[in-house]
């Protein structure tokens, strides 16, 4: 299978604390060669005064002096390397139970989650949880690395005991795709390179997993969606008539001749032409950002979204939300929120809160309706106008939404629509 190496992948780590999720990313990013030489020697000078032996590769990842004298994660940290086969953007999110905000952050765009498990100590509470997450995301692709095999003597027993573990938990999830690798970060093993000491795994080191996950069909291609950015209107002679509404394409794909909506007015017209950044193009897909040009001069607004006439979203004012609360501030009792879905910004207010999930058992809690930081509830949402809406599972760009404080302008919840 050929691989277009411009072709972008986001991936998020997960894992407990000290699972070894820096040491990995480290690894990769050392023996894939795509480190700074003023980076590695700078790593190499910490290591030495720290008093290692060789060379700490979780430090390549714990950036900021501070974090690296505390030995601690915080935040999301965002990699980015290249390999001739493909770009990645790796979200590197802490393990620790109060940072399940950054997680849901990091993971929001990705197309695959690394979610390290100890080999020692199997599928414990919080792998639990961050599959849990994962698959609250949708985020297609799940790639379960066996970490510390090492520590476990290279045993298939271990690997297949872990691997059972997760197989008989993750029967609850919403995952489409979901591999398991035996690993030692540590050392290197199937993680750039083949491990020589795991002659019985017969699967593909982590980075060829990654470079070759076929992540062209998630993008959905079937819900053609723009939301309008803003209106083009150039004040120079040669384009005296011209009227562009300029975006980025949420989903599906768009044609010059077709027939759209513009919702919420329901106005119909054909598409006049489409152009990208280097000038016309016949045919317009999820994720470009273009411009397009109608038939009809009919009003189009900023918050506006364009769709094929033979499929159109729902337009909603009440919906179901599964919202993750990430301010450090509780909800209010039907307090009025800004809320941002695609380009269109509306008033909001949260009517109820359905249940809460209990992120350790993933029961729902229906009593405790107070949504705090790092808390998952299902809510019902009522805007003052409608939104364009899909579902999440359908489309994760237009299922999606943030919840903005007025007062302080803070996004205090990202939500995604049931």
């Amino acid at each position: 299978m050929s691989i277009n190496n411009n072709q972008l992948l986001r991936f998020t780590t997960a894992g407990s604390v000290d699972d070894g999720k820096s040491t990995l990313i480290g690894r990769l990013l050392y023996d894939s060669k795509a480190i700074f030489e003023d980076q590695l020697e700078a790593v190499e000078s910490t290591s030495k005064q720290k008093g290692h032996e060789g060379v700490d590769l979780a430090l390549f990842t714990d950036g900021l002096r501070d974090e690296r004298e505390q030995g601690i994660t915080i935040d999301v940290a965002y990699r980015y390397f290249t390999t001739p086969k493909r770009k990645f953007i790796i979200a590197d999110t802490p393990g620790h139970i109060q940072y399940t905000r950054n997680m849901v952050t990091g993971a929001s765009t990705a197309n695959a989650a690394i979610i390290l498990v100890d080999a020692r100590h199997g599928v414990i509470e919080q792998t639990k949880r961050h599959a849990f997450i994962a698959s609250l995301l949708q985020i297609p692709h799940l790639i379960v690395c066996i970490n510390k095999m090492d520590l476990v003597d290279f045993k298939e027993d271990a690997y297949d005991q872990v691997l059972k573990q997760f197989e008989d938990f993750s029967t609850k999830l919403f995952v489409k795709d979901v591999r398991f690798i035996p690993i030692s970060a540590l050392l290197g093993d199937n993680v750039v390179n083949r491990s020589e000491n795991m002659d019985w795994y017969k699967g593909a080191p982590l980075l060829h997993t990654l470079e070759t996950l076929h992540i062209s069909s998630d993008i959905n291609k079937v819900d053609s969606r723009f939301p309008v950015q803003t209106v083009l209107r150039p004040q120079r002679d040669e384009y005296i008539d011209y009227r562009g509404y300029a975006g980025r394409i949420s989903s599906g794909i768009f044609r010059p001749g077709e027939q759209i909506t513009v919702l919420p007015s329901g106005f119909t017209s054909i598409i006049k032409t489409i152009e990208g950044p280097t000038g016309l193009v016949e045919e317009a897909f999820a994720p470009m950002s273009v411009s397009i040009t109608l038939e009809d001069d009919i009003d189009v607004a900023r918050g506006d979204m364009i769709v094929r006439s033979n499929n159109m979203p729902e337009p909603s004012q009440e919906m179901e939300v599964m919202l993750c609360w990430l301010n450090s501030n509780s909800s209010k009792p039907r307090a009025k929120y800004k809320v941002r879905h695609t380009s269109n910004e509306q008033t909001a207010m949260i009517k109820e809160v359905i249940y809460k999930i209990n992120i350790n058992t993933l029961g729902r809690e229906f009593d405790d309706k107070e949504m705090n930081m790092n808390d998952i509830c299902k809510v019902k949402l009522r805007t003052v106008k409608p939104l364009m809406i899909d579902s999440y599972r359908d489309n994760r760009m237009t299922g999606s939404l943030i919840l903005i404080d007025e007062n302080t302008n803070e996004t205090v919840a990202a939500g995604m629509i049931v």
